[in-house]
């Protein structure tokens, strides 16, 4: 395999269309949402991404089938505007891979003419979160009123270690070609997978995008965490360190 291979599954013509980015990360906030909106917009598969970058390992289907590890651009017509949605199962796992994946993914966004560019991540806390907000960073100094006119919050110097991955060096990229891009952070714990940071981002998101999709997939996964959550910590005011039922744990996967 080379470094990176595509498969193109559908040619598609957009109109200026917005990208989204979803990647997995942390409390995978960022693909939860990336995910609900394919599935809310009916959005359709158009290309494939493999690459040696990514960890070594094939992803295990409900039919006891495999394939391999992959990033994947979805595109959808809102009605207001296209969207180019990119999702996948994991990020590099080298730090040269990075670089060269993030390359790859603004190479498909310049051949469908991408003007802007929303990527979504989660900003580990280290303690559960109940009303989580929403953090902010941009590549124009002009973005940061518009976002703020959304709900998104600014804070001086955070996220403090950066942005790492695609979700940061797509922001600095696309700077460097002249294209405006917006990090959307949900405060999470950094333990769990956290559908209610993602509730927090797809709603800001859906303000930006003037959009207006239903919740209800996330509101019920968020439900199911909050149960998982309360399970854990009964478990640890009663001293049990240990899990006992793979059953009760096993929606964090």
């Amino acid at each position: 395999m080379n470094r990176i291979e595509t498969k193109h599954i559908k040619d598609v013509k957009l109109k200026d269309p917005i990208l989204v980015e979803g990647l997995p990360g942390i409390g995978h906030v960022g693909k939860l949402v990336a995910e609900h909106m394919i599935d809310e917009l009916g959005a359709q598969k158009i290309m494939e991404l493999y690459s040696s970058h990514f960890p070594p390992q094939v992803i295990v289907l409900a039919d006891g089938t495999v394939r391999l590890v992959r990033s994947e651009f979805y595109a959808v017509d809102t009605g207001s505007r296209h969207l180019l949605i990119l999702v996948g199962d994991h990020q590099s796992a080298t730090n040269e891979g990075h670089y060269e994946l993030t390359d790859a993914y603004l190479q498909v966004a310049a051949e469908h003419n991408v003007k802007r560019i929303y990527t979504l991540g989660g900003y580990g806390l280290g303690q559960l979160v109940e009303s989580p907000a929403v953090l902010g960073a941009v590549n124009n100094l002009a973005l940061v009123e518009e976002m703020k006119r959304y709900g998104v919050v600014f804070k001086e110097n955070e996220p403090g270690g950066g942005i790492v991955g695609a979700s940061g060096l797509l922001l600095g990229f696309a700077a460097l070609s002249g294209i405006d891009a917006i990090c959307l952070m949900g405060e999470t714990s950094g333990y769990l997978v956290d559908p209610k940071s993602a509730q927090a981002v797809l709603k800001v998101l859906c303000k930006a995008l003037q959009l207006n999709l239903k919740m209800q997939a996330l509101e019920e996964r968020a439900k199911e965490m909050e149960k998982i959550v309360a399970r854990l910590r009964e478990m640890e005011q009663a001293g049990i360190h240990e899990v006992t039922s793979e059953e009760d744990l096993r929606y964090i996967r």
